[in-house]
This record gives structure tokens, C-alpha cells and sequence, in this order.
């Protein structure tokens, strides 16, 4: 149904978002200090956000013929989202949080292009849906807690 290209980039938009899921889940665990409350439940959210955004994008590429990926080994070899593999403070991972987003919104751009090109408007509306989505919490995250430098 859709090229071989979209699914890649789908794959690798997966392979973030499940990576983004694991990373915000353990700063969900881990989070500690005077915002521990706000920072907790703020994180919960954004995990859970990102299931939902890692189930749409495997579901989109089994609509278009694909196969998404299935173990965690593929998942690191497609993503650029790094995981977590330390403790950090809270500003720290609010600025790791920022970063990732910025990174996921750029790659689902790529991806967005690509299925435009090939006239995949199905997944172009829903990558385009995505940016909107992840753009909004980047701008509340900011908000809420600061850039911090």
C-alpha cells in the first residue's frame, strides 16, 4: 500500500517514541525535590500521552502493509532518542525532556515530507497531528517549569 520509505521512517518514529516512553517513565519513578508532586504527575502524563502516540504509529504502519518493530533490540537500532541510564535532577530532566521532544518533532517532520511525497495523506494528517500534539506539550513543559539551562 505505501512505500518502503514511509514505514521506515514510521519505524523509526516508534522507535523514539517508545524509547521517550521508557526514559519519561523512569524521571516519572525518580523525580525528586520541592516539585516532586507537580514533576510526578507531569511525567505520568507525558508517558502516557507517549503510549498512545507509540500504539497510533505501530498501528498506521500495519494500516499501510508494514510490520512494525517488535523487540526492544530493534527498537534501539532505529532510535535517536538515547535511553536514560543514570539518575538525574529534576531541571535536568525537564531540559533531556525539551530536547527529546525537539528531536521527535524534527524527525516526524522528515517522516511527514516523505509521506507527502508519496501522496500518503493518511499518514501525513496523522504525523502532522503528531507535531501539533508534541509542539503543545514542548510549549506547556516550558511554561510550567522553565528552560533550564
Amino acid at each position: 500500500m505505501s512505500d518502503a520509505r514511509v514505514i521506515e521512517h514510521l519505524n523509526g518514529l516508534l522507535a523514539d517514541a517508545v524509547i521517550y516512553y521508557y526514559k519519561i517513565h523512569n524521571y516519572h519513578w525518580f523525580v525528586k525535590g520541592h516539585r516532586f508532586k507537580e514533576l510526578h504527575e507531569t511525567f505520568e502524563g507525558l508517558y502516557e500521552s507517549a503510549h498512545q502516540d507509540l500504539d497510533d504509529l505501530a498501528e498506521r504502519v500495519l494500516t499501510i502493509g508494514g510490520k512494525p518493530l517488535g523487540t526492544l533490540a530493534e527498537t534501539l537500532t532505529h532510535a535517536t532518542i538515547k535511553e536514560e541510564t543514570q539518575t538525574r535532577d529534576a531541571e535536568e530532566m525537564i531540559r533531556l525532556t525539551l530536547a527529546d521532544l525537539k528531536t521527535r518533532v524534527e524527525r516526524i517532520r522528515a517522516a511527514a515530507d516523505i509521506s507527502d511525497e508519496q501522496g500518503d495523506r493518511g499518514t501525513t494528517a496523522m504525523l502532522e497531528d503528531l507535531i501539533q500534539r508534541i509542539e503543545k506539550t514542548s510549549w506547556m513543559l516550558e511554561s510550567a517549569f522553565g528552560t533550564p539551562s
